[in-house]
């Protein structure tokens, strides 16, 4: 649940750049409550890690009709009124693209966010994912994700009493 929540802030944070800096139209309120679900299947199959999810196609595929298989299960549920309300939220290939490239975008940055936060740990093991994910969110030709990693990710790896105090130095006009 808490990277359902983490992708749908990034993912309107995105959409509000997007709209504000790059001329873009996004309905922000949409992508967010859209990405509250997108991961939503994980509650039937659990969270498969990404690198095994790509290994190959038929893994691929056959996670892709796992994933179809635990939405329509998760959906019948829920009294029909609510299933179709439900339903366009679950599977992604009813999201407008421009909608599904945000909430795409934004699981990367959390994903990177999250390698960031191990590393910060001293978790090593975390090195080679988050130089792959930097290099494929700098590759992505969103120009809200690049405005996102140039003005954001930094204050994403404070800590909270580095954060208070990065904010009140803003505040001030002093530089810190």
């Amino acid at each position: 649940m808490e990277h359902s929540w983490e992708v749908a802030v990034i993912a309107h944070s995105l959409g509000v750049i997007r709209n504000a800096y790059f001329g873009g139209q996004l309905d922000t309120a949409a992508i967010a409550t859209t990405a509250l679900f997108h991961d939503t299947s994980e509650v039937l199959t659990g969270d498969l890690p990404t690198p095994v999810k790509y290994f190959h196609p038929s893994l691929t595929n056959a996670y892709r009709n796992l994933e179809q298989v635990a939405h329509a299960a998760l959906l019948q549920t829920l009294p029909p009124t609510l299933q179709t309300v439900y339903a366009p939220l679950l599977d992604a290939q009813h999201w407008p693209e421009e909608h599904h490239s945000v909430i795409k975008a934004a699981d990367t940055l959390s994903a990177y966010l999250k390698c960031l936060r191990e590393l910060q740990a001293g978790n090593q093991e975390f090195a080679l994912a988050a130089k792959q994910l930097q290099n494929k969110l700098i590759s992505l030709s969103q120009p809200e994700v690049g405005y996102f990693l140039e003005n954001f990710v930094a204050d994403c790896e404070l800590t909270l009493d580095g954060l208070l105090l990065h904010s009140t130095a803003k505040i001030d006009g002093l530089q810190v």
